[in-house]
């Protein structure tokens, strides 16, 4: 199907027919000028490529020239009668081929016998074969095109497009006929079909465009999706042109222009990729997106890489084309579903109505006369649940008069008004604000959004652009609020129904993220825009200081949870004067668990939500203990082991056996751990007695719990390497080690836990699985000269496509009387069995560990001192670590 008034003129300087008759004459066997000819035509269309083409020419010539071969080829072979031909079925028959496309024939015979036919077929078939053709073929009877056309909605829809290239044209025009609408698959039903089918596709692609590595073809806002049109347009409308869709006033000279355009950039990323790749490849993969955007002309600038200038251009195209797709299949449904239907019609007031379950403007006029009804709509959505969505000639209406929103719009009361009412309005403000970025109004009402829509970052982490994982995240804070939140997000779904002014988090949400991009900390710049919206929509300055601040510092609970000690109460008390009052803390809390649930689906697990709901109840009760009257590490110490003490005197433990252990060990123990998990330990190694073998004890999260890791706990004599050993064996035993924490006995007795967590990011909670577990455990552990050799396995594709730097930085933790070192490096199998074996070597002590993985980097912390427990102060020490960690760490690129 062609597009905005395009015409293909055919180029002879691509494929001289008559040469290359004169060449075929000349030769024996016509395979070799045949595949001489192939070579030539695509070394051609290559040559225009590079050199900036019209994409279009290239695509139809490719098209065209196959045409032209395939009919001699088709002169070649002798056959009996006119009772065959060949016809171009599918993409071929649109006359649209790129590089690798399949070449979709269909033999068509007019009788259901083939005998007379099957010698020249399968030697036609061969000799295509032979010329290395990539063909996709079938041949069929006019009977059977009918008969398997009514019984699979696919064949229809490949039947539709066809063009003959060799044999009778009298035999496509039967096909036709026994195609039409009024024998089989009328329009209703075929639409339909194809409806389902697309919806079916885009829930492989989780119905969003935004994906790390697309599909251009099938994902939402590919090519498929504007194939989809095409196909609904010919089936009922009968035209073969989009600019039919227009005079029909289905469509408008812009949207054909999106269309056009979109097909156009989509048409040159498909054929770079085939180019590239040398085969038909559609996955716009981490491996080619760097080469494609060289291609196109990009560069690096200081602001952003240039992979995210080209596919910041792809999501938007893309994201335009799904808007559009949108809307005109909602076009199609009720031309064509709901034709004729007489739909109750409820008015809303005297701008709107509901019709149908639609909401829809009751003049063509509405948003000229009344700018305001731009936002109004979303206001009157949010307020009544009922309403499905926006008819399609309202959508159009939106979309035609977007541009209205200027500054003086921005800067109207009225308007400001309307936006903080939607907020305000208790519904469900992240869908009306997803479809307000839908319709494209989102970012003209606020342009510092509008920078941000299609901006991606080139990393395995953030895997949606800004704006997509801004509405997920706002899509989040709405879920928070259903019943079912309370089983999965128990703390956040009781946080936001005691929340004073909930707009005030839509607000936070909307500018979290949207000073990237831009140069600078985008949490700061963010900050900024995010006090310039209230201040323009008159909120006080007490809530203006609460959204400024929770921009400025949406990402500081996650750092402290992950990074920091938790156990310690010098970093709560620093966290709570930080938050400063319990209301910051809540909404910071709601906000934190939001942003890492949009920001990866991989990214939330029972292990950092147990960490944020510690930090989150431990920073609660400083805040109500007062920030002049913090708890002190002795009280601290001394809470925990009177608690611990009394759990275990309940349960009839021994307790001179229990003092005597317990002498043994500092107070940093009872700073690490929880008194339920002192217990735990402390009946283990009691009950475990004499033994040489190494204790390990695995306690799993019950069912009941929806937070936490499994925790490992390693009891066993102090020797070297016992970190790298246990990193090692659990690496074999495909687990991920996400903390750490390492206490030693004054007898050199360690007693070190571990939460892990499997290759999905879950607790193991399979008893036969922990069996396993301790048994590797013991059987790698009880033998220091004999440690598990560090895992070599493969490093995952994705990975290898990124540049990580290996980077460690070193600080001074002197309440704990340690150094604190922050290591950034690219993730790999084995990478903690190696830092435990440098620690090793540079005779430094660990003494716990936090463990980030995130996407294609690692962000670990380490608490650290030299072998007799002092921290490493020596700077030429310190150097030869850092160095050691760099040299080993650090991928060759």
């Amino acid at each position: 199907m062609l597009l905005h008034h395009y015409r293909f003129v055919p180029d002879d300087t691509l494929f001289d027919i008559e040469a290359f008759r004169t060449e075929l004459a000349g030769e024996r066997s016509p395979i070799a000028p045949f595949k001489a000819a192939l070579r030539g035509i695509q070394a051609r269309l290559d040559e225009r490529f590079h050199a900036g083409a019209d994409i279009r020419d290239l695509v139809h010539g490719r098209a065209w020239c196959l045409d032209r071969l395939l009919a001699i080829a088709w002169e070649q072979h002798d056959w009996p009668d006119e009772g065959v031909g060949l016809l171009a079925v599918g993409g071929y028959g649109r006359g649209e081929l790129h590089p690798h496309s399949d070449i979709d024939l269909l033999l068509l015979l007019e009788e259901d016998d083939d005998t007379p036919y099957r010698e020249p077929l399968t030697a036609f078939i061969t000799f295509l074969w032979d010329i290395g053709l990539e063909i996709g073929h079938s041949v069929r009877s006019l009977a059977d095109c009918e008969r398997e056309a009514e019984a699979d909605v696919t064949v229809i829809t490949n039947l539709l497009e066809t063009r003959t290239l060799a044999g009778p044209e009298r035999l496509r025009e039967a096909m036709k006929t026994r195609l039409s609408t009024d024998r089989l698959w009328p329009a209703d039903r075929f639409f339909e079909a194809k409806w389902q089918e697309q919806i079916s596709r885009h829930y492989r692609y989780n119905n969003s465009e935004y994906h790390l590595e697309p599909n251009i073809k099938s994902s939402p806002g590919g090519l498929r999706d504007i194939q989809m049109i095409g196909w609904v347009a010919k089936r009922h409308f009968g035209t073969q042109r989009y600019e039919d869709l227009v005079a029909g006033g289905f469509m408008n000279d812009p949207e054909l222009r999106i269309l056009s355009q979109g097909q156009a950039f989509l048409w040159q990323v498909r054929y770079a990729l085939h180019m590239l790749t040398d085969r038909a490849e559609d996955r716009l993969l981490f491996d080619h997106q760097r080469t494609i955007a060289e291609l196109f002309g990009y560069r690096d600038t200081p602001e952003r890489l240039a992979v995210e200038q080209f596919m910041k251009r792809y999501y938007r195209h893309v994201t335009a084309l799904a808007g559009l797709n949108d809307m005109l299949l909602q076009h199609f449904d009720e031309a064509i579903l709901h034709a004729g239907e007489a739909l109750t019609t409820t008015p809303l007031n005297e701008r709107f109505e509901i019709k149908g379950g639609y909401i829809q403007a009751r003049s063509r006029h509405v948003f000229r006369r009344r700018p305001s009804a731009l936002l109004e709509l979303f206001l009157l959505m949010a307020e009544h649940p009922e309403i499905e969505g926006v008819r399609a000639d309202t959508i159009r209406l939106i979309r035609d008069h977007r541009h209205l929103i200027d500054d003086l719009y921005r800067d109207d009361l009225r308007h400001q008004s309307l936006f903080m009412a939607l907020l305000r309005s208790g519904g469900n403000v992240a869908r009306q604000l997803r479809r307000m970025n839908r319709y494209g109004v989102l970012g003209k009402y606020l342009p510092e959004f509008g920078q941000a829509v299609g901006l991606m970052q080139h990393d395995l982490f953030h895997i949606y652009t800004v704006d997509a994982h801004t509405l997920r995240l706002l899509k989040c804070i709405h879920s928070f609020r259903k019943p079912e939140a309370k089983e999965e997000f128990p703390v956040a779904a009781n946080l936001i129904h005691q929340l004073p002014k909930l707009e005030l988090l839509w607000i936070a949400g909307l500018y979290h993220d949207i000073g990237k991009g831009r140069g600078g900390d985008h949490s700061t710049l963010g900050a900024r825009d995010a006090e310039a919206f209230c201040e323009r929509h008159g909120l006080s300055s007490r809530d203006t200081r609460l959204v400024s601040w929770l921009v400025e510092h949406h990402l500081m609970m996650s750092m402290v949870a992950q990074k920091r000690d938790i156990t310690d109460p010098d970093v709560i008390a620093d966290f709570a004067r930080l938050v400063g009052d319990e209301t910051r803390l809540d909404y910071l809390y709601v906000l934190t668990v939001a942003d890492i649930n949009a920001t990866n689906p991989t990214l939330w697990n029972g292990w950092r939500a147990s960490l944020l709901r510690q930090l989150h109840g431990e920073t609660k009760r400083a805040l109500r203990r007062g920030l002049e009257n913090p708890l002190e590490r002795d009280d601290w110490v001394q809470e925990t082991r009177s608690e611990a003490h009394s759990l275990l005197a309940t349960v009839g433990a021994d307790m001179a056996r229990v003092d005597r252990l317990w002498e043994s060990l500092g107070e940093d123990y009872f700073l690490q751990y929880a008194p339920s998990e002192i217990v735990w330990q402390t009946q283990g190694i009691l009950n475990h007695g004499d033994s040489q073998l190494p204790l390990i004890l695995i306690n799993a999260p019950t069912d009941d719990m929806a937070e936490g890791g499994t925790k490992v706990f390693i009891h066993t004599r102090s020797v070297d390497d016992l970190f790298a050993a246990t990193a090692a064996a659990m690496d074999q035993l495909g687990l991920s080690i996400h903390d750490a924490r390492i206490a030693t006995s004054s007898n050199d007795w360690t007693l070190n836990t571990f939460i892990v967590l499997d290759d999905h990011g879950q607790a193991i909670c399979d008893r036969e699985r922990i069996e396993e577990i301790r048994r590797h455990l013991v059987e790698e552990l009880d033998d220091p000269d004999d440690y598990p050799q560090i895992v070599t396995r493969h490093t995952p594709r994705q990975l290898k496509h990124f540049r990580v730097p290996t980077e460690v930085s070193i600080e001074q933790d002197p309440a704990n009387e340690r150094t604190l070192l922050e290591l950034v490096a690219p993730d790999r199998p084995g990478l903690l069995a190696r830092v435990g074996r440098i620690f090793m070597e540079q005779d430094i002590a660990l003494s716990a560990a936090k463990i980030a993985t995130l996407g294609e980097r690692v962000e670990d912390v380490f608490f650290i001192t030299d072998k007799a427990g002092a921290p490493l102060t020596d700077p030429e020490r310190q150097q030869r670590l850092r160095e050691r960690l760099i040299e080993v760490l650090a991928i060759p690129g």
